[in-house]
């Protein structure tokens, strides 16, 4: 999709131009009879292809902005803060809602799909230092005694694996083209369908590593089945220049695809798998494939979760949770503003799963919202 949280970047960004050639179904503008009608042809095109150029880079640059909003509101204008409050409307809190959301699990098994960076911890500076607290892990590992806990992220699996800690939880890296079941399951899933382009990967990264290293504060980062070009400690008038480095590798790479995250370009396998792809084979492995019995709740604040918001709205059946603090085009249902509001949800989510099993017909209005 292309939204504000979820940038793709146009094919004009990624070639080389994007001007029409002869021949390419512009033949009314390109037709000339004489030598001179082919001098103005041949200035035509350079000017179209200049103008693509400068556009491209443009737009490049208006989608790395669109795709990493500023995370502070303050000074925000009056239209802003009126434009949050309808989208509140469209997609509530989901601890303000969270009665709803109990009711809707009534009869149901919860399963739960979180992703990492910017849900269970803060978005940092280094993504090597982006740790989630004590508190954060105690929750997850709660959530995990009463529901199926899967955690969904664009981060190498054993990276992410190393950051949670919790082996009891699945696990699905590489934007879920790296999925494993608990270790303590000597059956565990095991699910890989990109394999054949570590090669590639290993590759491209070496090269995107080399490429980038005059613009500082540029961090390319390997996680296995794809990569992620950090530019979140970039200076923003380098961005463009970034782009353009990333571009002149990957163009040469058609078998792998380039889209935009929060402050990061991702570079993925061109197949037709994502976290969506991911949630669902989970939930295959979990026996509700066709099941009307089950309730999957997900959570995440990236652009790359909007593929799992996607697929839950198609089965018509689950809970999409998007976190965020700003008005984005998004096919979750509800909202948390900050990885504190997801903590907050998980416990709420807990405590409700533990009075259901001592109370026959527990109430979700019995919970009472910490402060």
């Amino acid at each position: 999709m292309t939204t504000s949280q979820d940038v793709v970047v146009s094919e004009m960004g990624i070639g080389a131009g994007g001007a029409a050639m002869p021949g390419s179904g512009a033949t009314g503008l390109f037709a000339c009879r004489s030598a001179a009608g082919a001098m103005s042809m041949r200035q035509t095109y350079l000017d179209l292809a200049a103008a693509a150029a400068r556009s491209a880079s443009c737009t490049w640059v208006e989608a790395m902005r669109a795709s990493s909003p500023t995370r502070s509101r303050a000074g925000a204008a009056a239209s802003d803060v009126d434009e949050l409050t309808a989208w509140m409307r469209k997609h509530p809190s989901a601890l303000g809602k969270f009665e709803q959301i109990a009711a809707a699990s009534k009869g149901k098994k919860i399963v739960m799909f979180l992703d990492y960076d910017g849900t269970l911890s803060p978005i940092v500076a280094n993504p090597d230092a982006a740790y989630m607290s004590d508190a954060m892990r105690a929750a997850v590992r709660d959530v995990a005694k009463h529901f199926p806990t899967a955690i969904v992220s664009g981060r190498c699996r054993d990276k992410v694996y190393n950051f949670v800690g919790l082996s009891e939880l699945y696990y699905a890296g590489s934007h879920g083209m790296d999925i494993k079941g608990p270790s303590s399951n000597p059956e565990s899933v095991l699910c890989q369908p990109a394999s054949e382009f570590l090669p590639v990967i290993d590759e491209v990264y070496k090269l995107l590593v080399e490429k980038t290293k005059s613009t500082p504060g540029a961090n390319v980062e390997n996680n296995k089945f794809c990569l992620s070009v950090h530019f979140r400690c970039v200076d923003e008038k380098r961005w463009n220049f970034l782009a353009e480095q990333v571009k002149a590798v990957i163009k040469d790479y058609p078998m792998l695809k380039l889209t935009q995250g929060r402050k990061v370009f991702e570079l993925r396998p061109s197949i037709m798998w994502d976290k969506g792809k991911a949630l669902e084979f989970l939930l295959e492995s979990l026996g509700f494939a066709n099941s009307s019995d089950v309730l999957p709740v997900y959570i995440g604040d990236d652009r790359t979760d909007e593929d799992a918001f996607k697929v839950l709205r198609e089965r018509g059946q689950g809970v999409g949770i998007l976190v965020t603090k700003s008005a984005k085009e998004t096919s979750a249902s509800f909202s948390l503003q900050d990885p504190g509001e997801v903590m907050e949800f998980l416990l709420r989510l807990v405590e409700w799963s533990r009075i259901s099993r001592s109370s026959p017909s527990p109430s979700p209005s019995m919970l009472r919202p910490r402060v």
